[in-house]
């Protein structure tokens, strides 16, 4: 299968763990891809490659491409970067076999420094929440962003790192201001400073920072695979709010990274939906199609219940919430369908093209403008007592998904390893006109 367009766009049109890094991992084979872009979220990422030799690795910050030999993962500034995290994960690359992978490693100085005092604050305000919790990963992401959106001019950043002094001085800020805000003192939200900025210098000394000109330079002489994290049904605008991440989990900053490179003309760019058979969520929230009597038949290895996100759980195809997710994300060009033997496994498994609402049925959900919280939070609260209609199952799944959400299905993956994955032979559906949100 040879893949005209040169560079690929990967994002999950679900929760997340429909099963972003196998197909990454496919891509770069099919491809000749050299470098893998990760465009958002940091090292609460989780996404599962299992080679055909039996190695796993769950990739957090490195590309979901790195198990293939010769490819390299840029870290945009759109990636909010935990050094210590990076360094233990590059520790089990290295077990399994990858050949120093931070080597092989660039990471845009612009991008922000997710540290164990935002790691910190993040949980105990989850903890605070009660019953209320949103579902964090507990890693600092949406503290990272947050405390950078209300502090621009002395946000950490990557670049810092070799710079100590200035480093120093912004991580007390950054201390101080978190302890006052939860009204704690300053040693309960981490290490020493000084255990920090040594981490944080010996990283600097490791891996190579760019700025803005080197990721331009890369689009243009390779073929590249851009990496989302997370899904689009948790996108920081168009998610179920308050259910989200601080992350745009859409097409959009992908979109952003190759306008500034040229590299966006038309025919150059793969644009891929990823959905699995089944749609599943981590941790409260909207789950229109859930069905706890799927469980048995849809075992996880890789997404067990967690101390932060909560319960995994497990719902039927819900054609509904992922047709949302592609309107908001501006459409598609293709579908990735996984975990098709997850469904010839679970005979009760049905596709939910519809809910059911009072006074009948709709298909389609109208988004509302990215700022308003208010209009979100009421489509949640709407989501959160609706329940499915039309359950069916379909005698192709491929076929039935691309059908269900009017675009082709260009790959297919039948478990959890490498091979397989493979290029789809379905028919091609017609392209749904689908108009971005907002």
């Amino acid at each position: 299968m040879k893949i005209r367009q040169r560079h690929a766009v990967v994002v999950d049109l679900g929760f997340g763990d429909a099963g972003k890094g196998a197909t990454v991992d496919r891509l770069c084979r099919a491809m000749g891809a050299t470098t893998v872009v990760r465009f958002n979220g940091g090292a609460q990422a989780a996404h599962n490659v299992v080679a055909d030799d039996g190695r796993h690795h769950t990739f957090a910050q490195f590309g979901s491409g790195a198990l293939v030999p010769g490819v390299r993962t840029h870290l945009s500034r759109f990636v909010l970067v935990d050094p210590l995290a990076l360094s233990a994960e590059a520790a089990h690359l290295t077990a399994i076999g990858v050949d120093d992978p931070l080597g092989g490693l660039t990471v845009d100085r612009r991008a922000l420094l997710a540290t164990p005092y935002h790691a910190a604050a993040n949980r105990l305000r989850e903890q605070a929440r009660g019953a209320a919790r949103h579902g964090s990963c507990g890693m600092g992401v949406g503290e990272t962003a947050a405390y950078a959106l209300a502090n621009p001019e002395s946000a950490p950043a990557v670049g810092d790192c070799a710079a100590p002094l200035r480093l120093t001085a912004r991580l007390a800020v950054l201390r101080e201001r978190l302890a006052d805000e939860l009204q704690l003192p300053v040693e309960r939200l981490g290490p020493p400073i000084e255990d920090c900025v040594r981490a944080y210098r010996a990283f600097a000394g490791t891996v190579r920072m760019t700025d803005e000109r080197h990721l331009p330079q890369v689009l243009a002489r390779e073929r590249v695979v851009l990496e989302g994290a997370q899904g689009v049904l948790l996108d920081e605008w168009y998610g179920f709010h308050p259910y989200t991440t601080w992350s745009t989990t859409t097409f959009a900053n992908a979109t952003t990274l190759l306008a500034e490179a040229g590299a966006a003309g038309a025919g150059d760019v793969l644009r891929l939906g990823v959905v699995r058979t089944s749609t599943t969520r981590h941790g409260p929230g909207p789950l229109v199609t859930e069905d706890p009597a799927l469980d048995p038949h849809l075992p996880e290895p890789h997404n067990a219940t967690g101390p932060w996100q909560g319960a995994f759980r497990r719902g039927h195809f819900d054609a509904v919430a992922h047709r949302y997710a592609l309107t908001v994300a501006g459409g598609a060009d293709v579908l990735v369908v996984t975990h098709l033997d997850a469904a010839a496994r679970a005979r009760g498994l049905r596709l939910c093209d519809a809910y059911r609402v009072e006074g009948g049925e709709i298909r389609d959900l109208t988004p509302a403008p990215p700022g308003d919280l208010a209009r979100r939070r009421a489509l949640t609260e709407r989501l959160l007592r609706t329940r499915p209609a039309r359950l069916e199952r379909p005698s192709r799944w491929a076929e039935g998904i691309s059908d269900a959400l009017g675009l082709p299905v260009l790959l297919t993956s039948h478990g959890p390893r490498t091979s397989d994955a493979t290029f789809a032979r379905t028919r091609d559906t017609p392209h749904r006109t689908l108009t971005p949100a907002g």
